[in-house]
């Protein structure tokens, strides 16, 4: 307006303003770049370009202005300048609306750094993607655009890399942590499955208390306390109770995911992801070298298998597609088929008892979690029957070492009781009746010994620890009744049967304890009928189910006795050797002492204080040890007689072995064992006494006349047997009777000698030319 109004230095004035009014506007473009970062470097850089032009336009204004001047028509010079101002307000208006237009994409620009710094990667994305669908294009024309073109690129690598970064801190903290993971699983699904089996197991003890209360005290007490302890476990826990997204903090994996879905590289993602993950699963599967030791090494091998499983079942159910239940069975039978070769492996080692049912726990919580989130786990169930045989081959090593010191520890004699009250406490251990003990007065004894009713015990304490093992392997009751009698039978035919075979055998058991082991195995196969009643009160199986087996304690116990009465009968034989070998015979003698030998009277006292101890024998077991050892007496008296060594024999001495046959005849007529049937024990001495009284009498007519016949009064005297006594006899008539040839009768006597040896020669030839 001033221009126009052609005042006093307008020019000047114009130029000074329009020099104020483009400080002003450098002024707001310099705020407005500096809140704006780069963008508005690129806007200045554009006004420094408008201003070069506005200098060019000032000089082109001052030459107008000159030649206006020069031309003396100031009005030209000022239209000019009115020109110029108004394509410069032009220019200023193309400015604005320009810059207008570049500011969302500073603003979005700005987003998109501040989404990097907090490390909201998908937003991020999301804000790149609407950069370049939407602000980019529409001001593509500028280089700072263009710099935001190569920018985004790198930023999405930027992204992916940063992501991928964390899915490996993801990766390599739940795998150090997997066992945690695995422990609180296990955990959670052993308190949901305690109650359920803690009230099953009340109910079967209120069953048995009503069948049979006294003898299931025992099991209703374990289970009250079991029952107690998990309510306190289940108060305990009630507050603690975590799950998998509690313990792991999953958005890596999910905002992983989503990147690179984002990108287009999701199955790159997933490829990666799957084989990380099966690489880990090889390094959880790898059990220590001495996890076999103890029962943590187990518990820390399965809560990292366990924890492994969780996660991807997890993974499974809150992604689409990073895994599938095909991927997930396909590495859980990859994993079940490593997990039962390496517990078949390390369990092989594990000789503790307590530690293989620790194991059997352990499994068993095991395969219930992994079945919970729907794994497959019939394998490891059958797996456990397999460790089942081993845990009772363990048991029973245990209860054979339990059995020995027990048999050690016995005194092999009756159990005195002084009082009612002993009694009981003797009667509560094992089932004991006998009608007729009750009557007497006490003090008085039980026949057996302390060892009866321990054995007793512990056979029952090796049915709870074989229950134990049966215990959440959801089988029935029958197949439970069948494992128990199958195991007790083992331990009844072979362990025990062992302990009590190898007992027998051993050199320290004399006589005395031979007959109280046959008074125990005696009772104890009367209780194996109340160890069978025992199992179907545990069980609730009744015995008359068809496929129930029976206890086969019966055969073990009569083997047992029947090896301590062979025992008996060779202990007895070796005694009685023992006694011969001290026999000290003149051979030579010319008459008999008049009396039985001093070896052979201690022989026969020791036979009747055995026989005495006999009494609580049965009466068959007494009479077959009197039999066999009057049958070992007279086998080996009979030896002794015509034992090849002894060369020479003479008559006295004859005479003095007929005094101890008769005693041995004598102490068999005494009856030292009853329930013989007339001279039944006498005839174990009648092949001595028809050789010894066809020897005293000289009876050689009557022999060899009625030699072959059954009437024969030496029928038991075989020609064998007599010519070798015979020979012994002549032989000694030859060197003692060195003048017998002076005399008749002792002429007359070696004759007879050699006719009735040339006689039994031909006998003993005849017969053997026959055979």
């Amino acid at each position: 307006r001033s221009v126009y109004d052609d005042q006093p230095n307008a020019h000047q004035r114009f130029m000074e303003k329009l020099d104020a009014c483009i400080r002003n506007h450098d002024r707001e473009i310099e705020k407005m770049c500096n809140f704006h970062h780069q963008g508005f470097v690129d806007a200045i850089t554009e006004l420094l370009k408008v201003r070069a032009n506005a200098e060019k336009l000032k000089v082109q204004v001052t030459d107008t202005n000159r030649r206006l001047q020069d031309s003396g028509k100031e009005v030209i010079a000022q239209t000019e300048e009115i020109i110029r101002c108004r394509v410069q307000q032009r220019n200023i208006t193309t400015v604005v609306e320009k810059l207008q237009l570049c500011l969302p994409v500073l603003e979005m620009y700005s987003k998109l750094k501040e989404q990097m710094n907090v490390k909201r990667y998908y937003s991020a994305l999301k804000t790149m993607e609407q950069l370049e669908n939407m602000y980019l294009p529409r001001v593509s024309q500028y280089r700072f655009c263009q710099i935001m073109i190569e920018n985004l690129p790198k930023l999405r690598e930027e992204i992916k890399e940063i992501s991928m970064s964390d899915l490996k801190d993801f990766l390599e903290s739940i795998r150090k942590h997997s066992d945690k993971i695995g422990e609180t699983a296990m955990k959670q699904a052993q308190q949901q499955k305690t109650f359920s089996t803690t009230l099953q197991k009340q109910n079967n003890v209120n069953y048995g208390r009503n069948t049979h209360l006294a003898k299931n005290r025992v099991w209703e007490l374990k289970n009250e306390i079991t029952l107690k302890r998990t309510f306190e476990e289940e108060d305990e826990h009630e507050e603690e109770v975590l799950t998998v997204q509690d313990l792991v903090d999953f958005s890596p994996v999910y905002r992983c995911l989503h990147i690179y879905s984002v990108l287009g590289d999701g199955e790159i993602f997933e490829t990666y992801y799957r084989k990380q993950r099966r690489k880990q699963a090889r390094l959880v599967l790898q059990p220590q070298s001495s996890m076999h030791e103890t029962v943590e090494g187990y518990r820390r091998y399965f809560s990292q298998i366990v924890g492994f499983f969780v996660v991807e079942d997890h993974i499974l159910h809150v992604t689409q597609g990073l895994v599938t239940r095909t991927y997930t069975d396909e590495l859980w039978n990859m994993a079940l088929s490593k997990i039962i070769a390496v517990l078949r492996t390390h369990s092989s080692y594990c000789s503790d008892p307590d530690l293989v049912l620790e194991l059997k726990n352990l499994i068993v919580v095991f395969a219930d979690t992994l079945q919970g989130y729907g794994f497959p786990v019939n394998r490891l169930f059958d797996l456990l029957f397999e460790i089942r045989d081993q845990y009772n081959e363990t048991l029973l090593k245990k209860w054979s070492g339990l059995f020995r010191d027990i048999f050690e520890a016995d005194n092999y004699s009756p159990i005195p009781v002084a009082n009612e009250e002993e009694y009981k406490i003797v009667i509560s251990k094992f089932p004991f009746q006998d009608p007729e003990l009750d009557k007497q007065c006490f003090p008085k004894k039980l026949p057996m010994s302390q060892s009866v009713p321990q054995i007793y015990i512990q056979v029952k304490e090796f049915i709870y620890a074989s229950l134990k093992f049966s215990e959440s392997l959801h089988r029935s009751s029958t197949e439970i009744d069948d494992m128990l009698r199958k195991s007790t039978n083992l331990l009844l035919t072979r362990t025990l049967s062992s302990c009590l075979q190898n007992l027998i055998k051993k050199p320290h058991i004399g006589l005395t304890e031979l007959v109280q082991i046959i008074i125990n195995t005696t009772h104890l196969e009367q209780a194996c009928k109340y160890l069978e009643d025992f199992i179907t009160n545990i069980t609730s199986v009744s015995q008359v189910t068809v496929h129930t087996a029976r206890l086969y304690g019966l055969s073990t116990f009569k083997d047992a006795r029947h090896g301590a009465e062979g025992e008996i009968y060779t202990k007895l034989n070796q005694k009685i050797d023992e006694f011969i070998q001290i026999a000290d015979y003149d051979w030579t003698m010319s008459e008999s002492d008049g009396r039985a030998s001093g070896y052979l009277m201690d022989l026969i006292n020791f036979l009747r204080s055995t026989f005495q101890v006999f009494t609580h024998l049965p009466g068959k077991v007494a009479q077959t040890a009197c039999m066999s050892a009057c049958q070992h007496l007279s086998t080996s008296l009979m030896q002794m007689l015509l034992d090849s060594e002894l060369k020479q024999i003479s008559m006295g001495a004859i005479q003095q072995f007929n005094l101890d046959v008769i005693q041995c005849e004598l102490f068999a007529s005494s009856e030292p064992v009853p329930g013989f049937q007339g001279d039944t024990l006498q005839l174990a001495f009648i092949d001595l006494r028809q050789l010894l009284d066809l020897f005293m009498v000289w009876d050689w007519s009557t022999y060899l006349a009625d030699y072959g016949q059954s009437t024969s009064k030496y029928l038991r005297v075989s020609p064998s047997t007599a010519l070798a006594l015979l020979e012994k006899m002549k032989d000694t008539s030859k060197k003692n009777n060195i003048f017998a040839q002076f005399r008749k009768n002792d002429r007359d006597k070696q004759k007879l000698i050699e006719t009735v040896v040339k006689q039994l020669r031909s006998l003993v030839n005849g017969m053997s030319q026959h055979t």
